[in-house]
């Protein structure tokens, strides 16, 4: 099951804008969105502005804002080959990702293009969210956003490009990649806590964790990506995770949005969100990595097809060592007793059912911390 959609089922039509006119509809929508943040340290140049450039600022300060640049439609076909099939790299409800080479300067950058489908999963609205979200988030773990096309009824965006492809692809996708070893599995898991904690930090509940929007570097360090169902949380809730009255929908069940088997049950059943939504989806994510499973697995027996009611069912084994990933035991990779013991505790604390129970996303970068740099050697 995928990502739930608004209105209708006929075909999209966007509205036709130049990339000038879009630009400008991104600075709009961050002054918007500016507005709505919590004031925060003046002195911390990291953190999103609390409020929008007064008349007089400096412009170079809205401007930096919109990081990203606009791309005509024809520089980005060139740059993908004309979207030949041998360029494709990747594809999903959103439409198809395209490996590219763009000039820069002196020289020919690889890049990731990703070209909506107007009948896909993700629309317009998604589209600006996308690039305002990370033309004003800047983290080593969140993907980096070049630029974008908004050309006609063109809509892509441009990222870095990611060698490894998704955590998807290595831990799910079995007999596709060599196993990944626990280590990297934890470093992993380390590295999204760590991009989730600078989203809370900042007002923005990510609401899409999974493996497919992870994405991994040269060295299998992560960043997460695909920003469309990002949401500000409202300034009243953003400095207290434990209250989850935020919603960015009004509290409207019938716009619940993410993937089946991550999403939080507090959100499934009101249609609130909040900081600790992001929390339990990680857990689904922890324990994918501990276990090899899919969150939602319909070829498996029944009361094993959910990770999650599989996990709560099968708990009571203290060794834990039913849930560790076949192929690390078949490759005698299988971590220490301590270490297995430490990732499932944090599991169990990202999946308790009421959310004030759940911990922050510092609290598990803490606990994750001491098991990403772990001596059991891989």
């Amino acid at each position: 099951m995928h990502r739930k959609e608004n209105g209708g089922s006929g075909r999209r039509t966007w509205r036709n804008k130049g990339s000038n006119s879009f630009t400008a509809r991104i600075i709009r929508c961050a002054t918007t969105s500016r507005r709505r943040m919590q004031e925060d340290d003046d002195d911390d140049d990291d953190r999103l502005p609390s409020s929008p450039a007064q008349q007089g600022d400096d412009s170079s300060k809205q401007q930096h804002q919109v990081s990203a640049k606009a791309f005509s439609f024809r520089e980005l076909a060139e740059a993908a080959g004309s979207f030949r099939q041998e360029q494709l790299i990747g594809e999903g409800g959103f439409g198809r990702v395209y490996k590219a080479r763009l000039q820069q300067a002196e020289q020919q950058v690889v890049v990731a293009v990703k070209q909506l489908d107007r009948n896909g999963f993700q629309g317009n609205g998604e589209f600006v969210v996308e690039v305002l979200m990370l033309s004003m988030l800047h983290h080593p773990n969140l993907v980096n956003l070049i630029g974008y096309c908004a050309e006609g009824e063109q809509r892509l965006l441009v990222y870095e490009y990611m060698a490894l492809g998704s955590l998807e692809d290595h831990l799910l996708l079995v007999g596709a990649r060599p196993v990944l070893p626990w280590r990297t599995r934890m470093r992993i898991a380390h590295g999204a806590a760590q991009g989730l904690r600078y989203l809370h930090d900042r007002g923005v509940i990510y609401r899409d964790l999974k493996s497919s929007n992870i994405l991994l570097q040269q060295d299998y360090s992560p960043r997460l990506s695909d920003f469309g169902l990002a949401r500000l949380q409202e300034p009243s809730s953003s400095s207290d995770n434990n209250n989850n009255s935020s919603t960015s929908n009004h509290s409207n069940p019938n716009k619940v949005m993410g993937t089946y088997g991550y999403c939080a049950p507090e959100y499934l059943r009101t249609g609130k969100l909040s900081a600790k939504s992001d929390v339990y989806s990680f857990g689904v994510l922890l324990l994918e990595l501990i276990t090899g499973r899919r969150a939602i697995d319909a070829t498996r027996p029944d009361g094993e097809q959910s990770l999650v009611g599989w996990f709560a069912a099968s708990s009571s084994d203290p060794t834990n060592s039913h849930l560790v990933d076949p192929r690390l035991v078949i490759s005698m990779q299988s971590p220490p007793a301590s270490e297995l013991k430490q990732a499932v505790g944090v599991a169990a604390m990202c999946l308790q059912e009421h959310h004030a129970l759940r911990p922050e996303m510092a609290d598990v970068v803490m606990a994750l911390s001491f098991l990403a740099a772990a001596a059991h050697p891989n």
